[in-house]
């Protein structure tokens, strides 16, 4: 259960005890009878007999009769006999009698046996992505196990002989840093993925055939950036029948990130996306994320679709369906200046890709457009 937090349950998990197991006072005072109590007051207190004190995690021992009552302490097991409980600020906190000076009503500071569930039900159900409540209701029902779905082992492969690590300075002619395993990496995190392995290779199509091959063999899937274009140096189109991979599609219908491919290889999903930064961000959503939910199916990895009021217009329409980035507010969304594959820095701050449906003019402020949340939640 240390374990559980942020974790989807796979199954229905039912309480074994009810909750609380026991009949139990809220609060400090004196367990007794309502009866005997109704014309107190504080000049004309009734006067009843202690049997004993019971304490949290002790049990009462004696019935509560006419004219007796049990000192008794926040969370305590109530006796047999009692209808309620009387603060003891109401008392003289009296022993071997005690003076109670307010009435109290039948059912009144008492807590009944499964108050919060009953033994059999359905505590949480198959779905229900774990949050500190969630944990805190199954640590309540003594649960120390429970069923949750394992999350994808996701190894990531950036391509390219132009990219290195932001470690290396000064960053040498004709080279860049690699963004996309750390944007990517970063991505995949956000969204629980904890087990995320990251290799960045040149350009040479046995190396990232073997790459492929060496990543997949201890993980679930494998996304890669680079390499999948029409170029010379796109060398997806070598490295995967090199590494026997299954090919299943090349090129989607949107912008950017056209040039995207999708394997099977031993079973295993290969996607293959731009390496293009935002095109990488963009279609890592809207492709990738989905290949996570259909191998684990938490909640956070749903694509989420709101229909927003469009506040900074598009002036240029869309032969082919195209992804804006964009930010959601309050039913309003508002698009950053730069929209370029090439260009990340506009996406900082933005929590959704905003379409433009294919053959579409250009849009105007105030137009309803469709989203998609970078957040499921």
């Amino acid at each position: 259960m240390d374990q559980a937090l942020g974790r989807t349950l796979a199954r229905d998990v039912c309480a074994t005890i009810d909750q609380p197991p026991f009949d139990r006072s809220p609060l400090d005072g004196y367990a007794l009878r309502s009866q005997d109590i109704q014309g107190a007051s504080w000049d004309t207190p009734v006067s009843l007999r202690v049997l004993e004190r019971v304490c949290a995690g002790e049990i009462p021992t004696q019935t509560v009769t006419l004219g007796t009552a049990t000192r008794i302490m926040t969370g305590a097991p109530l006796p047999p006999g009692c209808d309620c409980v009387v603060r003891q600020e109401d008392t003289d906190l009296g022993c071997p009698t005690v003076q109670v000076y307010t009435p109290v009503a039948g059912g009144q500071n008492y807590v009944h046996a499964g108050e919060d569930y009953w033994k059999g039900d359905i505590l949480l159900a198959a779905g229900t992505r774990l949050d500190a409540a969630g944990v805190g209701v199954l640590a309540s029902a003594g649960c120390c196990r429970i069923w949750v779905y394992r999350r994808p082992r996701v190894a990531l492969l950036v391509t390219g002989d132009e990219v290195v690590e932001p470690t290396i300075h000064p960053l040498p002619p004709g080279k860049i840093y690699t963004a996309n395993s750390y944007l990517l990496g970063a991505r995949l995190n956000e969204l629980g993925m904890e087990e995320v392995s990251c290799y960045v290779t040149g350009d040479d199509p046995g190396v990232v055939a073997s790459c492929i091959k060496r990543l997949l063999d201890g993980h679930d899937c494998l996304i890669s950036t680079g390499g999948v274009s029409v170029g010379e140096r796109d060398v997806f189109h070598q490295a995967l029948p090199l590494a026997g991979a299954q090919p299943i599609f090349w090129r989607v219908q949107i912008k950017p990130g056209t040039p995207a491919m999708y394997s099977l290889l031993g079973g295993k999903p290969v996607l293959s996306l731009s390496g293009n930064p935002f095109a990488a961000a963009a279609t890592f959503d809207l492709l990738a994320r989905p290949m996570l939910h259909a191998l684990c199916p938490e909640p956070q990895l749903e694509m989420v679709m709101r229909q927003a009021c469009l506040d900074t217009a598009v002036e240029q329409g869309s032969g082919m369906r195209r992804f804006l980035r964009g930010t959601y507010t309050n039913g309003h969304v508002t698009l950053p200046q730069g929209h370029s594959s090439g260009v990340l820095r506009p996406l900082v701050g933005c929590n959704c890709l905003v379409e433009v449906p294919a053959e579409s003019p250009p849009l105007k402020s105030g137009d309803i457009c469709t989203i998609y949340l970078f957040s499921g939640r």
